[in-house]
């Protein structure tokens, strides 16, 4: 169950980006950070050279296409000097492309081209945000909602396999 998050931590990302924590959340203890998409590379480098959440963990999506900012973006962040975790929340509408992490954590680069692959998100300089998982050719991205699993590519099973899908 999620509970509003009033410690040391918030209360400093607050002082340092106002309006941009959006909220802070808890989370079976771990601290949730909702923050606006055009601060992201300021709180990013905030969080692993002030704070010492110096490993990207994971970087992923979720698709809520009923909301008004359709996806949010959740980088999973690990401070080894704490031992502890930081999440933070990025809501954003179906248009908007945040900016890379690849300059803060280059391990975003390969989860930043997963995110775009399955879901569409496009990240603003990232140096070869190109397919990961599936073949260039490909049409769409599954890992949307609005993705019609029933018609998974019909089309590229087709031209590339030589047969009808099975679907």
């Amino acid at each position: 169950m999620q509970v509003a998050l009033d410690n040391e931590l918030s209360r400093r990302y607050r002082e340092r980006f106002g309006a941009a924590i959006l909220d802070a959340l808890e989370d079976r203890k771990q601290s949730i950070l909702i923050v606006e998409a055009a601060q992201l590379p300021e709180i990013a480098r905030y969080s692993r050279d002030e704070e010492k959440f110096d490993l990207l963990e994971d970087y992923t999506a979720v698709d809520w296409p009923r909301r008004g900012k359709r996806f949010d973006l959740i980088a999973q962040l690990y401070s080894f000097r704490h031992n502890a975790r930081l999440r933070l929340k990025i809501p954003l509408g179906a248009e908007e492309q945040p900016a890379t992490l690849v300059d803060v954590w280059p391990a975003a680069n390969w989860l930043e081209r997963e995110i775009f692959d399955l879901f569409g998100i496009v990240f603003r300089g990232h140096p070869n945000l190109k397919r990961i998982l599936l073949p260039d050719e490909w049409q769409g991205h599954p890992l949307r909602k609005d993705y019609d699993i029933l018609q998974q590519d019909t089309a590229w099973v087709r031209e590339n396999l030589g047969i009808e899908s099975g679907q």
